[in-house]
């Protein structure tokens, strides 16, 4: 038997609200919304879930998305036009990548290789 993951969840306290962001920065539709519970299928791609909890964890997530473009730059621009805030800037023989965070302060990053 082989282990495949088929969603990641992010924790939120308000599920619609990030979904606003998430569906646009994607380029994707809510697929099922069971309201304390979205799930969000890009196509291509592993579905997104944001779940509604009591208490959303503080400080820096402990795991993130890792996404690429083949212009990294004008998707920076586009995700922080949608809300989404940059954080830093990293740069290895090879690739080069944003650190962004979503409206609620999740992290994720958007790389290039180059």
């Amino acid at each position: 038997m082989t282990l495949t993951i088929g969603m990641v969840t992010i924790d939120t306290s308000d599920p619609h609200k990030l979904a606003e962001f998430w569906t646009k920065a994607l380029r994707t539709t809510v697929q099922h919304d069971w309201g304390e519970f979205l799930v969000l299928a890009p196509e291509g791609s592993i579905q997104l879930g944001l779940q509604r909890v009591d208490t959303v964890a503080p400080g820096k997530n402990r795991v993130h998305f890792d996404m690429h473009a083949a212009d990294r730059a004008a998707e920076v621009a586009r995700l922080v036009d949608l809300g989404a805030s940059e954080v830093a800037e990293h740069t290895v023989p090879g690739l080069t990548w944003t650190v962004l965070a979503d409206p609620d302060g999740n992290q994720f990053c958007v790389g290039q290789p180059g």
